[in-house]
């Protein structure tokens, strides 16, 4: 009887030390294979985390509160001193560049020049170019530091405050003066004016303009011409008056804007009246616009004069400018308003020197700094008990000078780096300065220092969305049904050949399919709009034709042709039907469009045709994207097992239906992910957009129009934008806006993938 126990361990152990040796290796290869593939994935999660922190940490400041605290000089807190001059009210308060000189004038026609830190006097100069005292003050422009003095014999002073920087033994001096430009003219207002209680003037290249109101209800506007003297190079002023019928009863201010065309009279019963001065000789004068229900304290003109303050007793600041309609006309309408949680009557308006924002003291003693663009509530800080009685903010917008109601003045520094960020000023319509109506706009700079910013991001986020969508809607199509062909129904013959052909497309430069686009495609897409059209129409149903005429020839001709061959045949049609194209296209054009396709878009049906548009980026880009989708989709589908597909066939399916039954929902997984892959790639694609599209950003879902999206818009952008402004973090903003982007685009692609891959695993 045979022993049948079994075989101890030792007995089983046949491996020889070599073998031992051998399978220790593999074993130390595998888990060596394993903890590099675990490093480099964590690695690559790490840095994109480290992307995502970088991104934000850029774009936090943005969302940092305002403050405001006393000034810090030598180490310690700058106190409250006495006000420099003249015990008499304040005209105009303000602080040179550095905010180290400050410069009082007062109501004797004093001009003090000051330290802000300790208020010690330096330089005092009365004003004016006559021995009779100053009796109003006007500002003319804040950004060029000049302002006016009508005195009781009725001239007017043009003054303007300047300083000189030096550096003896290595410290910053700043040695202010006042200048006179016009002191060699005599500018008088008009004859018959009494004692000026308001004025109001202007400089501008080619003319002065001031408004005075008397002490007798009279308002006269002046204009003083320049005019050059082509040979001593002098200018020579020549003096036009005009008096305005209006009442004047109850005017708080005169403004008048920077070209000298308006003038803008406030009342203190909540009325605004505009003048066009634009023919001087008969002025046209507006409708009263009623902007408030309580007494209009205080009127100011924003930075750059397009735009007026208005503010009440009832703690409202209301902005408004002129509107322009349809026929050429001007309305002066109220855009929108500010008002304080606790509000009470405002007491002083102060405006930024170079931004659109502006601060009111109200009468309980608080300020708020607010900004128009942004239309938000800064800050707001108890900065008085005993009330305000000027303030000025300093020109970088990082100082503010406070004249307290018994005569002390404060000086407080500003942090408010960013205050033309918000929601609505990024995402929302907005109704900028100049505009009929609200709109999203991209304009992040120009030539002039007065310029309102704006930080749209929502045509950007559109435009990025319209080329992607543009660009997948010819990929996805070309790029899955070559995929399906070449995986399923190519010889491999010829798929060993036309496969790597179509992968080395992706790696082509974008930068020079950019080019290309910009300079050949789009050019030949305007002059030959009909024949694309055509080409569109033709190619499809022609193959569509040829290939139901190839189905029905005898076998004995069909068979000719290998299986899996057939694209062969296919190639020439292909050619010779968009060779037929283009004589073909110009008789379509000339029937159906007067042989001009492009005229008739813009000139009958009034769709905008820009020459590098959505459809020249639809196909460079599609062109770009149709191998990523391409080789995926075919690696999906050439992956499904043949065991599948031979057993569909086997039980009686046909080679489409086996395809339509099987294959696919097999591949489905792969193919989803090729198609989001293909997505994410035409996103962030920068190059093809920055050069084929006329990078307008506007939100239009026109084929014949441009767009600037996320991507090309920081590649244009982040060169010139200074570095930690919020030109420069808003960029970063758009940057992490597409992270996000695509980082929620992948993940519900994955998510979608896996449960495709869960429902048809089991096939």
């Amino acid at each position: 009887m045979k022993n049948t126990a079994p075989l101890s361990a030792p007995d089983l152990d046949f491996e020889t030390p070599a073998a031992k040796r051998l399978r220790r290796y593999r074993r130390f290869k595998d888990r060596l294979a394993s903890a590099v593939v675990g490093v480099g994935g964590i690695s690559v999660i790490v840095a994109i985390m480290l992307i995502f922190i970088y991104l934000l940490y850029e774009v936090m400041p943005l969302f940092h509160a305002a403050e405001i605290k006393p000034w810090q000089h030598e180490g310690e807190e700058v106190v409250p001193y006495q006000r420099p001059g003249a015990d008499a009210d304040t005209w105009y308060l303000t602080a040179e560049e550095q905010a180290e000189v400050g410069l009082r004038v007062d109501a004797t026609g004093l001009a003090s020049f000051f330290d802000t830190r300790t208020g010690e006097v330096g330089l005092q100069q009365m004003l004016g170019q006559t021995e009779a005292g100053a009796v109003a003050f006007a500002l003319g422009s804040e950004s060029e530091r000049t302002f006016a003095l009508a005195h009781a014999d009725g001239n007017l002073t043009f003054a303007k405050h300047q300083y000189k920087v030096s550096y003896p033994n290595d410290v910053r001096t700043i040695t202010p003066s006042i200048a006179y430009p016009y002191a060699d003219q005599e500018l008088a207002l008009a004859p018959g004016v009494g004692n000026t209680e308001l004025l109001a003037v202007r400089d501008s290249e080619n003319q002065l303009m001031a408004a005075a109101l008397d002490d007798q209800g009279q308002l006269f506007v002046s204009r003083y011409s320049k005019d050059v003297n082509f040979i001593t190079e002098e200018v020579e002023i020549s003096t036009d008056h005009l008096q305005l019928e209006l009442p004047t009863e109850k005017v708080v201010s005169l403004l008048i804007s920077p070209e000298t065309r308006w003038l803008f009279v406030a009342r203190s019963d909540g009325l605004v009246v505009s003048v066009d001065l634009r023919d001087f000789d008969a002025p046209q004068i507006h409708d009263a616009v009623r902007v408030s229900d309580a007494t209009i304290t205080q009127a100011r003109f924003l930075l750059g004069g397009n735009s007026l303050l208005v503010a009440d007793s009832q703690g409202v600041t209301r902005q408004l400018f002129l509107v322009r309609d349809d026929s050429n006309n001007y309305e002066l309408k109220e855009i929108r308003s500010f008002r304080d949680s606790t509000p009470s009557e405002i007491a002083e308006v102060a405006i930024e020197h170079r931004r659109k924002g502006f601060v009111v003291a109200e009468g309980n003693g608080q300020v708020s700094f607010y900004n128009s663009t942004a239309e938000n509530l800064v800050l707001n800080e108890q900065l008085s008990d005993s009330g305000i009685a000027y303030l000025a903010m300093t020109p970088r917008a990082n100082g503010l000078l406070l004249e307290q109601a018994d005569g002390k003045v404060s000086f407080w520094k500003v942090e408010n780096e960013h205050p033309e960020v918000s929601w609505s000023s990024l995402w929302e319509e907005v109704w900028y300065e100049g505009y009929q109506e609200p709109d999203y706009i991209w304009q992040s700079s120009a030539s002039n220092d007065d310029f309102e910013p704006k930080y749209s991001l929502a045509p950007l986020s559109f435009g990025t969305l319209k080329a992607a969508f543009y660009a997948m809607l010819l990929a996805t199509p070309l790029a899955i049904c070559g995929a399906i062909y070449t995986a399923y129904f190519m010889a491999p013959a010829m798929r060993t050949k036309i496969k790597p052909f179509i992968e080395l497309m992706e790696a082509l430069p974008t930068v020079i399919l950019g080019f290309l686009a910009g300079l050949w495609l789009a050019p030949f897409i305007e002059k030959q709009l009909a024949t694309v059209f055509t080409l569109l129409l033709v190619v499809p149903i022609g193959v569509l034709v040829f290939a139901y005429g190839w189905h029905n020839l005898p076998k004995s001709i069909r068979l000719r042709v290998s299986e899996g061959w057939d694209v062969v045949v296919i190639i020439p049609v292909v050619i010779i039907l968009a060779w037929l194209c283009l004589p073909l296209s110009s008789g379509v054009e000339q029937v159906l469009f007067d042989g001009d396709m492009r005229g008739y878009i813009t000139r009958d049906l009034g769709i905008t045709f820009d020459q590098r548009n959505a459809l020249v980026v639809g196909l460079a880009m599609g062109f770009a994207v149709i191998p990523t989708i391409f080789s995926i989709t075919e690696d999906a589908i050439f992956s499904v097992p043949k065991s599948l597909s031979n057993g569909s066939l086997a039980l009686g399916a046909t080679p489409w239906q086996t395809l339509q039954r099987v294959v696919l929902p097999t591949a489905s997984p792969g193919i989803f992910s090729a198609v989001m892959i293909g997505m994410g790639r035409a996103v962030g694609e920068t190059m093809i957009v920055l050069m084929a599209t006329g990078n307008t950003p506007i939100m239009d879902l026109n084929i014949f129009e441009g767009m600037r999206t996320l991507a090309a818009n920081i590649a244009v952008e982040m060169p010139e934008s200074e570095v930690g402004s919020s030109h420069f973090r808003i960029l970063f903003l758009a940057a992490l806006v597409l992270f996000a982007f695509t980082f929620v685009v992948n993940t519900l692609a994955e998510l979608i993938r896996q449960r495709l891959r869960r429902k048809y695993g089991s096939l």
